[in-house]
C-alpha cells in the first residue's frame, strides 16, 4: 500500500448524525480536521454493504465492506481494498456478547482471529443501555497489547468518536481496517443511539 497520498493515519475523528431517516453520512476527519473518508449509508438494506469514499462526491472509493449474511446478529464484515481488490480482513460482532458489552473480533485475510475491540466494562455497557448520555470506550487490542482506543464524545444528535490507532510496542493495526472498525461502530453500535 503506497504511503505517499495515503488517507489513512492513527488518529482521527469521527462522526454521524443520529436521527437520519434515509440512511445516515459518516464523515472521519484527519487530525488537522480535513476530510479523510465520507460514508452515506443506504437506507433499508438487508445485506449490508458499506462503501468508503475518499471525498463527499463520492468519487474515489477506498474501501468495500461486506457482510456476509442477511440482518446478521453477529454478523461478519469483510473489509477489501478498492483499489487492488484485496481482501484485508475481517470484523465480526460478537452478538450475544454485545447484549452486555459490545464485542468485535478482528481476523487476518486467512480468518484467523487476531485481536478485539471491547467496550470499556460491563458494569458500564449495562449502565449505558438505560443512560445512553454516558460516552462509550472501546479498547483495541492485537493479541494482547492494546494498540489504541475509540473514544466517544457525549453530543446530543451525534455520534462522535475520538480515534487512536498509534500502537503500542510497536505493535499497530492495519489502516484499512481500523478505518473499517470505526465505519462498523459508527453503524452497527450508532444504531443503538436511534432506539
Amino acid at each position: 500500500m503506497s504511503t505517499a497520498l495515503s488517507p489513512y493515519s492513527s488518529r482521527y475523528t469521527a462522526e454521524r448524525a443520529l436521527f437520519s431517516f434515509l440512511g445516515p453520512a459518516f464523515r472521519i476527519r484527519g487530525p488537522e480536521g480535513n476530510l479523510r473518508f465520507f460514508v452515506k449509508q443506504k437506507a433499508f438494506r438487508l445485506k449490508e454493504e458499506i462503501n468508503v469514499w475518499a471525498d463527499e462526491a463520492q468519487t474515489t472509493r477506498v474501501l468495500a465492506i461486506k457482510a456476509r449474511g442477511i440482518a446478521d446478529f453477529s454478523g461478519t464484515y469483510d473489509v477489501v481494498d478498492a483499489a487492488t481488490g484485496e481482501r484485508v480482513g475481517s470484523l465480526k460482532r460478537e452478538g450475544f456478547k454485545s447484549l452486555l458489552r459490545d464485542e468485535w473480533v478482528l481476523l487476518d485475510a486467512d480468518g484467523k482471529p487476531f485481536g478485539r475491540i471491547r467496550e470499556d466494562s460491563t458494569a458500564l455497557a449495562l449502565l449505558r443501555r438505560f443512560l445512553p448520555i454516558i460516552p462509550q470506550t472501546f479498547h483495541v487490542t492485537v493479541g494482547d497489547r492494546e494498540v489504541g482506543t475509540i473514544q466517544q464524545r457525549f453530543h446530543l444528535f451525534r455520534l462522535r468518536y475520538d480515534v487512536d490507532l498509534s500502537g503500542a510496542d510497536g505493535e499497530t493495526l492495519d489502516p484499512r481496517l481500523g478505518v473499517a472498525a470505526v465505519v462498523l461502530l459508527l453503524a452497527i453500535e450508532g444504531r443503538q443511539g436511534d432506539r
